[in-house]
């Protein structure tokens, strides 16, 4: 368990984040796939990332084996598509919450291709039994509604094929910033990539034969979500941003808009990311999240504190994140005394009840690092409160709380 307490005043402060785990997880996948010797400077720290690394490594040591990815659901969707290239008998696994987010989808696209993927628990579940193998690719359909992990595992894998791939989605397709981010990273590194309407085509790679690259991973987004909140929900703060740029491939850049609603006033300098807090506050919030849901929580939370009636949409895919995250949110906000309503894919916050200051504690993290991220910064608004599992942060942004600190937030743990 863990106290915090908010400062009467935040401290004007550079903050230091570490570079976005979604493009580092890309480029460790794309490394090994296209045998380069890619240096990394500003690697995400996140235990996805450290996962995903000990992961790589187990594969350069053999050829065959469990491997174990817990909580890491972008490390399970990537890894289930690249082991299915790799020549060994392999078993992935997770926690069991992973063995509770489906999977399904990837596996029979990639059994389309020719993988021999298998069911050891639950059909369309992890674990998963994989006898790698070298495929030929050719072309696909695959459902673009479920996750976009889906796809950018299998356009990942794509340079291993002997005849490239050409992906149709069905359906509505979600996250597809992210889609792109994969696309752009693969024709940085030299593959032909075309793009008509929702099909996708991956083809023959360019000679690229580097002995070594250097490559710069711009900072988090997402973790700056959190930032962007603190500045909202404070009287008068002033925090720097560094590692972030305004041509981002990060889905997630979006929050320079969506903050701007809600009294957020960003400014790119020298220095990096100026952001201030500002009295230009919308009364009412609508926004579809679609193509970046990883910022709902966080929004939801912003809003709730700021008294503003908001209606987030475009929200289904949270269902099957790290926990129920819109159930989750409706529960941890109802014990301040929002009144939300809630569907499958949306999430509305109505007026706000008065409840007494024991009621809000704890906040229950549901083994979810963004829960416990999202919910921090209404200490501003509500005064200390206590946070169960303080270490899921880690997942994504080990350095949260002393982040928290470093600009007068007291985090203190409880016995």
């Amino acid at each position: 368990m863990l106290q915090l307490s908010a400062p009467e005043h935040i401290k004007k402060a550079a903050i230091q984040l570490a570079g976005s785990k979604s493009i580092s997880n890309r480029l460790l996948i794309l490394n090994e796939v296209l045998g380069l010797n890619l240096a990394l400077e500003n690697n995400s720290t996140s235990e996805d990332t450290l996962l995903l690394q000990n992961a790589l490594q187990q594969l350069k040591n053999k050829k065959g084996g469990t491997i174990d990815i817990h909580h890491a659901g972008t490390d399970m969707r990537f890894l289930t598509a690249l082991l299915a290239t790799k020549e060994g008998d392999w078993i992935l696994t997770g926690s069991d919450r992973m063995k509770q987010r489906p999977i399904g989808e990837l596996v029979n696209a990639l059994r389309s291709l020719g993988a021999d993927i298998s069911y050891l628990e639950k059909e369309n579940f992890p674990p998963l039994k994989i006898i790698g193998k070298k495929l030929k690719g050719g072309q696909l359909e695959i459902d673009g509604s479920i996750s976009s992990q889906f796809t950018s595992a299998l356009l990942l894998i794509s340079p291993t094929f002997e005849d490239g791939l050409t992906l149709t989605l069905k359906n509505e397709i979600v996250s597809w910033p992210y889609i792109l981010m994969t696309l752009d990273l693969l024709s940085q590194f030299g593959l032909k990539v075309s793009t008509v309407l929702n099909t996708i085509k991956i083809s023959e790679s360019l000679v690229i034969n580097p002995t070594s690259l250097i490559y710069n991973i711009e900072s988090d987004w997402s973790a700056a979500s959190y930032w962007f909140s603190i500045v909202a929900l404070s009287k008068n703060a002033e925090i720097i941003i560094v590692g972030l740029t305004n041509s981002s491939s990060q889905g997630d850049s979006i929050l320079l808009k969506i903050y701007k609603e809600l009294g957020v006033s960003s400014q790119f300098t020298n220095k990096g990311l100026l952001l201030t807090k500002s009295s230009n506050v919308s009364s009412k919030f609508e926004y579809d999240f679609t193509d970046c849901p990883d910022l709902a929580q966080t929004v939801a939370v912003t809003c709730f504190a700021l008294g503003i009636k908001a209606n987030l949409k475009g929200l289904k895919t949270l269902k099957i994140k790290e926990t129920d995250r819109i159930l989750a949110l409706k529960t941890e906000l109802e014990k301040f005394g929002a009144n939300v309503e809630i569907t499958s894919d949306s999430l509305t916050i109505l007026e706000t009840r008065n409840k007494k200051p024991e009621t809000r504690n704890p906040i229950n993290t549901y083994n979810d690092h963004r829960m416990a991220m999202s919910f921090a910064p209404l200490a501003l608004t509500f005064g200390p409160l206590n946070i169960q599992n303080p270490e899921v942060v880690s997942k994504s942004y080990p350095l949260f709380w002393e982040d928290l600190k470093s600009v007068g937030f007291s985090v203190n743990l409880l016995p």
